[in-house]
């Protein structure tokens, strides 16, 4: 085989073999194929497609030619993937309160990208947590705590690490196939039974039209059971801010909020539920999806999801005291101001990429590649859809490092909402199920 035979037969149209594409994948990893033909490759497969046996077979390729972890538990090994939103800190809500249902959540997760904020980044916020665990220390938590939510390791998936550097800078970031192969290399990496997707859908998500989400949720789904693991995904509104803050620490704070029933935000506690219920479901620890939600919903309830949070933050470096002193133990901006509303009206639309960018330009993401994210800033009281406001009242409240930073994301933020006469009707959170 030969990197240049797999890119002409692609670029003429035709479909390489199961056996070719992995192939390529290994010689992405190990150095044998070239930038050039990586580049060459994913333009290919942007303009050409690689069709659903395809798909699998890069994904496999892709999985395999790292670190593939194998457990020996005595419950199914589960995750949950998001293709990232405005305030979706789901995932700190969901790993603990899975493990509190008995199964396993080894999650891999990422730093922000573009206008959506990173789960690593949010949970860095906390002091002394550590997102860099060894092969060893995750086996250790697993055993202990049942859950992690961790960095991918060097081993893991080297060619979706090289792939992915080498799409960016060829404009082949959007190839669906492509994308489907790189999250799910890096999540199958971790040896899971079962996988719940949560496919964001709107003005905050980066398939911003239904059909483009469907299109992402069925190529990950068929991909990811191609690949022997039981998946399903749900499509989910992005049309506003999925929590009322968007930001590192108060998101955390909102998780918290929520965890500890101090001030229960209703959207992430019902998604929780219905992403847990799914991969509850699939895993085999519930008879079906509602019968897994009503479980999650137990487990936030109960207080037990909240233990696990803390045993999960205890392990991994934070303070060991965290459930009952988060107050004290989060930053906070110097410079609060509020966001005032120009006029009376609704709120009938939500411009959330351009809130996700305001909150980066306050220093809560990074502008380039090694940019230090300050943990306290972002914004916070985020107005929904449908909500009644007045002239002089707050839209939302602006946390930054400085009053400069600050009114420069007043004026972002005042763009980024429409105040119309009449109340919209609202999305459904949940939009669509694919299975």
């Amino acid at each position: 085989m030969d990197a240049r035979g797999i890119i002409k037969l692609l670029r003429d149209g035709g479909q390489p073999s199961a056996g070719e594409l992995r192939w390529f994948a290994a010689g992405l990893a190990d150095g044998t194929v070239t930038d050039a033909q990586a580049g060459a490759f994913a333009m290919a497969v942007l303009l050409q497609g690689l069709g659903e046996e395809g798909r699998v077979a890069l994904t496999t390729g892709m999985r395999d030619s790292g670190k593939v972890l194998h457990w020996d538990l005595n419950g199914p090994v589960v995750d949950k993937h998001s293709t990232g939103g405005i305030g979706d800190c789901v995932s700190l809500l969901l790993a603990p309160a899975l493990a509190a249902c008995g199964a396993y959540v080894p999650m891999i997760s990422g730093r922000g990208l573009g206008h959506t904020g990173g789960t690593l980044d949010k949970l860095e916020s906390i002091p002394g947590f550590r997102v860099g665990l060894t092969e060893a220390q995750l086996r250790a938590q697993m055993g202990q705590v049942r859950c992690a939510i961790v960095a991918a390791s060097a081993e893991i998936a080297p060619a979706d690490k090289r792939l992915y550097a080498i799409r960016d800078v060829t404009s082949t970031v959007e190839s669906i196939d492509l994308i489907t192969a790189s999250i799910l290399s890096k999540k199958l990496s971790a040896g899971l039974e079962a996988l719940v997707l949560d496919v964001k859908c709107g003005s905050g998500a980066f398939m911003a039209t239904m059909e483009k989400a469907e299109a992402l949720a069925r190529a990950l789904v068929s991909a990811a059971q191609g690949a022997g693991c039981m998946t399903s995904a749900l499509i989910t509104d992005m049309s506003q801010p999925l929590a009322t803050a968007a930001g590192n620490a108060l998101e955390v704070i909102e998780v918290m909020e929520t965890l500890t029933g101090t001030s229960i935000n209703a959207a992430l506690w019902d998604l929780t539920a219905a992403l847990g219920g799914e991969a509850l479901a699939l895993g085999g620890l519930a008879a079906d999806a509602e019968d897994g939600a009503g479980r999650i919903v137990d487990a936030l309830e109960s207080g037990q999801a909240a233990e696990y949070f803390g045993r999960m933050v205890a392990a991994q470096g934070g303070p060991v005291d965290f459930v009952d002193r988060w107050p004290d133990r989060l930053p906070s901006a110097p410079v609060v101001i509020e966001v005032e509303s120009d006029s009376d009206g609704f709120v009938v639309g939500i411009d959330g990429r351009a809130l996700g960018e305001a909150v980066v330009h306050l220093g809560g993401g990074r502008l380039r590649e090694g940019d230090r994210v300050n943990p306290s800033v972002g914004l916070s009281d985020l107005a929904g859809l449908g909500e009644s406001v007045m002239q002089g009242v707050p839209l939302c409240m602006v946390h930054a490092a400085d009053q400069a930073a600050a009114e420069r994301a007043v004026a972002a933020v005042k763009a980024a909402y429409r105040i119309g006469t009449s109340e919209p009707e609202e999305p459904p959170l949940v939009m669509k199920r694919v299975q």
